[in-house]
């Protein structure tokens, strides 16, 4: 994080830097004494995280290319915005050192508008939801085992800080080079103890949430992230989402209790659509992911150890 903070004063924007807002108001102003977002040179539009616009960006001393999300602070309505990225910069933080999770580099502020900007490594190439609509079907067993086992091991690093990510599919999830996979977008995620406020179906993404959330529980753990990670393994194995046709909650939950008996009746062949020579191993770690019951659920430690990894090739 930059040593000294920017006076909040207006000032025009070089060329290629990111323009003040238009009806900022100088009063808002970070709690913190945070670097300044003139340090670095915008290049480009990457996307749109949950809360904000992410750009590609140059720092103007270092020369590093990075990520920016960038949210504003100045829409009476998008308020909240601005909490959840002080929120999520503080799990990013959490997450430090920790492996296939995006790294946060610094955070900044706009001291004329207190616009916030999260700064991270930059990751050049797809997300996992790009890589499994470009294969057209499923992975080669290998090459999910060696993506669950990345997801799984940034799971667990998440976790052992406290923090549920409450988000992960493949939209998620950063692949640059070499297939190294990074865990992105924590605007969902909270180092909060439960019980959490509010709707659960309100938080995450309905096909990849869990039967604890769809049940209207606000006590659940990190096991929510487990049964995410869990349907992204049936996609990978698959090449298509394990609930695509469903589009309400309580279909969702009708079809996950029902899927959760199939499984105690019939093991792995409960699921559908899965490649007949799938190994006996990956099935085995699939019904412990997607258990319905969040206590018997495997944890992300546990699921390492599975010998689905332990007796495969260690490619990661």
């Amino acid at each position: 994080m930059a040593a000294a903070a920017t006076p909040a004063r207006k000032r025009a924007a070089p060329d290629g830097t990111f323009p003040a807002a238009a009806g900022g108001d100088s009063k808002k102003r970070p709690r913190y004494i945070f670097g300044s977002i003139y340090d670095y040179e915008k290049l480009g539009v990457l996307g749109k995280g949950t809360y904000g616009v992410v750009v590609r960006a140059r720092h103007r001393r270092t020369g590093e290319a990075v990520a920016v999300k960038w949210v504003r602070a100045t829409r009476g309505a998008d308020e909240g915005a601005l909490r959840a990225a002080y929120l999520e910069a503080a799990c990013l933080a959490a997450c430090r050192g920790a492996p296939s999770v995006l790294q946060i580099r610094d955070v900044v502020t706009d001291g004329a508008t207190g616009d916030l900007f999260l700064v991270t490594e930059l990751v050049e190439g797809a997300t996992l939801r790009d890589r499994i609509h470009d294969a057209g079907g499923p992975f080669p067993e290998p090459l999910a085992r060696d993506y669950m086992r990345q997801l799984l091991r940034g799971a667990a690093a998440v976790h052992a800080t406290g923090t549920l990510h409450r988000d992960l599919k493949p939209e998620n999830v950063l692949v640059g080079p070499g297939g190294a996979l990074k865990i992105c977008d924590f605007g969902m995620a909270t180092p909060a103890r439960p019980p959490y406020p509010g709707d659960p179906c309100a938080v995450g993404t309905l096909w990849y949430l869990s039967p604890e959330q769809l049940k209207g529980s606000r006590w659940y753990g990190t096991a929510v992230d487990v049964w995410a990670l869990g349907c992204v393994m049936f996609e990978l194995l698959a090449g298509v989402p394990m609930f695509v046709d469903i589009e309400n909650e309580d279909d969702l939950l009708m079809e996950v209790l029902h899927l959760g008996h199939e499984i105690d009746a019939d093991g792995v062949a409960a699921f559908k659509g899965l490649p007949d020579d799938l190994s006996q191993a990956a099935g085995e770690l699939l019904c412990g992911l997607l258990c319905v019951d969040k206590d018997k659920r495997l944890t992300a430690e546990e699921a390492l150890k599975h010998r689905w990894f332990t007796e495969g090739p260690e490619d990661a």
